[in-house]
């Protein structure tokens, strides 16, 4: 707890940044949000997964490829100032030339409006975590310990928007997930060590708070690191072997696992010093 007054004046910091960087760079929002075309085709031929890909790239702007089994390929253009419906011919026109049979599973126009919608739904998936996570550190602790976990919460999911924002990643509907995983990943990591402050609080009644939060943060801290190392490696596979599709995912999931278990360490439970839990009777 002694850098803990540093650690909260720099994520405080951190945030105000973040959120600065966002509202003025914004994000780089996929396809789920800004619109655009997706496709998905079977091609009969062998399928060249990079060939098809330069064929497209050398003639249409922000186009994403994906191998989805085998010769299924999902092709995605973002939004652009052409007609989709013109896009679409030439990107058949392109395929055609090159392979002799393609079958076309599914040709979907994402339009600014579903792309609104998504958002919407996106921020209200958010929201709704935050209210109900509260609720449960609420009646589970005490209001107190839902403040710090609501607010190591928000530093999280802000600094990963910050994040977004700043390596220019794509902004899509797994990226909402990457979030979600996140508050769920970083809440678990504070309960553990809420836990062991509650119970530190009932045997040790006289001891300072601050030195009581030290000491429970320590006891857990063997838990937090070989618990965030291990799923560290496992995101790490997905970071270098995932592929495209995943890589935003993954890239935000690592880096929201490093700040969760920051936040859980030096946000959640140093905030208790602030509002003391054990003056809650005073409160009410």
């Amino acid at each position: 707890m002694k850098p803990h007054k540093v650690a909260l004046i720099a994520s405080i910091v951190a945030i105000i940044g973040s959120l600065t960087l966002v509202g003025v760079k914004g994000l780089n929002f996929g396809i789920d949000f800004a619109g655009g075309i997706l496709i998905e085709a079977k091609i009969v031929d062998d399928v060249d997964l990079t060939k098809v890909r330069e064929l497209l790239s050398a003639e249409i702007k922000d186009v994403q490829i994906q191998n989805i089994d085998g010769k299924d390929l999902l092709i995605r253009v973002a939004k652009s100032d052409q007609e989709q419906s013109v896009l679409v011919k030439k990107i058949q026109e392109i395929l055609g030339q090159n392979f002799s049979e393609i079958e076309y599973r599914k040709i979907d126009y994402v339009g600014p409006q579903v792309g609104s919608e998504l958002i919407q739904k996106g921020f209200m998936a958010l929201l709704m975590s935050f209210i109900f996570i509260m609720i449960y550190i609420w009646i589970r602790f005490d209001w107190q310990f839902g403040v710090g976990g609501i607010f190591a919460l928000i530093h999280d999911v802000v600094l990963t928007l910050g994040f977004y924002s700043v390596t220019g990643l794509e902004f899509n509907l797994t990226s909402i997930a990457a979030i979600l995983t996140i508050i769920g990943y970083s809440i678990n990591d504070s309960v553990v060590i809420y836990d062991r402050i509650r119970e530190n609080l009932r045997r040790f009644k006289k001891m300072e708070l601050a030195n009581l939060i030290n000491s429970s943060a320590n006891s857990t801290l063997s838990r937090t690191i070989l618990t965030s190392g291990i799923t560290l490696i496992s995101i790490l596979a997905l970071v270098l072997f995932g592929g495209d599709v995943l890589y935003s995912f993954s890239v935000a999931a690592f880096f929201g696992i490093v700040i969760g278990t920051y936040s859980s360490i030096y946000i959640s439970a140093p905030i208790l010093i602030y509002f003391d839990p054990r003056k809650k009777d005073e409160v009410s």
